[in-house]
């Protein structure tokens, strides 16, 4: 046995995991977490761990992480590369999620410019489009069926479902959770046409790809992503134009300066509101990035795009453009002059380099080091963070290059982290409500549109905020006296097996025991569903519950067809959106109702 061998037979015994050897795990320094020091106890301190960096405990995942030691658990989770088999398996059927932007574009065209191209083709005549709406929309059916298009809409169900089934499967939750944050705070809309079917290759490729990796990269992928070019307006943004240059190389016609990105790149994606920006500096940082747009692909951008694959990238290469993968650096539409921003000089002439170099500059920026470390602390720890936990964030994130990892790392690892202040002061969003619950039940999920449509009922439309803001992390945001209704509606509806393609056995979670009273099955499922926590107080605040005489009339009512409440693109005409049968009798009736209850309960609603 070497020396090394010889030190971990008899150290980890000593220490029982508490010290995490990562000099064997990843090269980062020793770190044991302070939780003992707030009063927990190991499991407490599991159940908190738990969630905070995944979608909520799965039965058995305390014990399973108490037994494999926290700070494992939680480098595990940083590393992000368990296997997840079952859940690619999972996936196979969401064939458009595999795709390209250019294979999306050419096989996902929007409404108005599938029609036009049936005109353009002889299957419709432009002047009699609409006038017989039948026989219209089988036109154009029988159109995309010999052309091989489909639907945008199918698009986007595909993005929603695995969504769902990304989040309540994955064992590298915390890449999903981080997946979610890193969206929202970079987000994008599928309300803004032009950067909607971008989306999916935006989450996969740009936002899931990087969410643990170092923020300077993370922000550049962004910059040069479609869907933040459309969303944002930079695609258009245009200097004075060279005519001595190609043509209006990319997609549209250049209009002019457009300061959308560079403001909320400042703002929102690195300095913050108070980062010490001026109004001068947004319109100095626009001239930087002007040329920035999106090399030209689908049938809008068919003629560009072959002009410019004539002329070849080595071409383009030598008169200052820049093409990578979908991005493409216009030089002909670059600001050359000289700019100033934040006191730095840019140009003239830098062309591409000048954007790369003032996105390093705001990823290393001090402001940007503790807004990006706040917006972490406001996800994880509380609704407002204690600065001196924000000091030590921001240290980390300037030391270490912006490293995701560090800085989480760092904040795991302090008190503050751990402390009263901190444990269940977090309010769960919509969507942290329905798949905590799917996973907490141990559900399986063959619809997960049903569930969309119930985060959606619940107040959170994914991938649908219009904002640049993203949605607000904020418990004050999601709790009103119609949020609460919706989320108990939501529990009854869920546990009573009224969601259809969701399913799950009550008996096997309570190890196959079935509880003698109502008032048992409280105290049982409370455990079961919400481990590690103090639960007279909810035990006792539910129980009056059990006795409603119009308990079987409320469960009814949240079982009633979602899609009835919704309107527009997420209303399907698939298996997943008829109206389910009638339900069968619940059985045993009293013991899923009072799941029902306690997902629906004040205390379940806090992570």
């Amino acid at each position: 046995m070497n020396a090394t061998a010889k030190f971990l037979r008899l150290a980890l015994p000593i220490f029982g995991g508490a010290i995490l050897l990562s000099s064997f795990l990843g090269g980062h320094r020793p770190h044991r977490f302070p939780y003992r020091e707030a009063g927990l106890t190991e499991r407490q301190a599991a159940a908190h761990l738990i969630s905070r960096f995944s979608y909520g405990a799965t039965p058995g995942q305390v014990d399973e992480v108490v037994k494999m030691g926290l700070e494992k658990w939680f480098r595990q989770q940083l590393e992000g590369s368990l296997p997840d088999d079952s859940l690619q398996k999972m996936l196979e059927p969401y064939d458009a999620l595999k795709l390209n932007n250019v294979q999306i574009a050419e096989t996902f065209p929007r409404n108005g410019q599938l029609l036009r191209m049936a005109v353009r083709d002889g299957f419709i005549d432009k002047d009699s489009v609409k006038t017989d709406q039948k026989a219209y929309r089988e036109v154009l059916k029988n159109y995309m069926q010999q052309k091989g298009y489909k639907p945008e809409q199918e698009l986007f169900r595909q993005l929603y479902c695995q969504k769902i089934l990304r989040a309540a499967y994955s064992d590298n939750q915390l890449r999903e959770v981080m997946t979610d944050f890193w969206f929202n705070h970079f987000n994008v809309s599928i309300t803004k046409n032009d950067c909607a079917a971008f989306i999916p290759v935006y989450e996969r490729d740009v936002i899931r790809r990087g969410s643990l990796g170092k923020f300077g990269d993370l922000l550049k992928a962004t910059a040069h992503s479609p869907a933040m070019l459309y969303y944002l307006d930079n695609f258009t943004s245009s200097g004075p134009m060279d005519a001595a240059k190609p043509g209006n190389a990319g997609p549209r016609k250049a209009q002019g300066l457009n300061e959308n990105y560079a403001r909320e790149l400042m703002e929102l994606h690195t300095l913050g509101v108070d980062g010490g920006y001026t109004q001068q500096d947004v319109t100095q940082a626009a001239r930087v990035l002007t040329g920035w747009t999106v090399y030209p692909m689908g049938e809008n951008g068919k003629a560009a795009g072959e002009k410019m694959n004539r002329m070849g990238d080595d071409k383009l290469e030598r008169q200052g453009f820049v093409h990578e993968g979908d991005f493409l650096f216009a030089a002909n539409r670059h600001d050359k002059g000289e700019k100033v921003v934040l006191g730095r000089h840019f140009g003239p002439d830098g062309g591409y380099e000048e954007g790369m170099q003032l996105l390093e500059m705001l990823a290393h920026h001090v402001s940007t080091a503790r807004f990006i470390s706040r917006k972490l602390a406001v996800r994880f720890v509380s609704d407002n963070p204690p600065s001196s936990l924000i000091d030590k964030m921001s240290k980390t994130f300037l030391d270490k290059d912006g490293d995701i990892r560090d800085v989480l790392t760092t904040m795991v690892s302090a008190p503050e982290f751990w402390s009263a202040a901190a444990i269940r002061e977090k309010t769960k969003s919509p969507f942290e409500l329905a798949i905590g619950a799917v996973r907490s039940l141990r559900a399986r999920i063959d619809q997960p549109f049903q569930l969309y449509n119930w985060v959606t009922r619940m107040g959170e439309k994914m991938y649908f905020y219009q904002a640049p803001t993203g949605f607000p992390d904020k418990g004050q945001y999601w709790i009103n006296t119609g949020s609460l209704l919706n989320r108990m509606n939501f529990g009854l509806a869920l546990a009573t097996d009224r969601i259809p393609g969701v399913t799950f056995d009550l008996a096997v979670l309570n190890n196959n025991h079935e509880p003698e009273s109502a008032q048992a099955a409280l105290v049982a499922y409370c455990k079961l569903i919400m481990p590690e926590r103090d639960l007279d107080q909810t035990i006792r605040r539910l129980t009056p519950m059990l006795n409603d005489p119009a308990l079987q009339q409320k469960v009814n009512a949240a079982s009633n067809k979602v899609n009835e409440d919704l309107a527009g693109p997420e209303r399907m005409t698939t298996k997943e959106t008829m109206s389910p049968p009638a339900p069968a009798p619940i059985a045993p009736a009293t013991t899923a109702q009072v799941v029902g209850i306690i997902i629906g309960s004040p205390e379940y609603q806090r992570r």
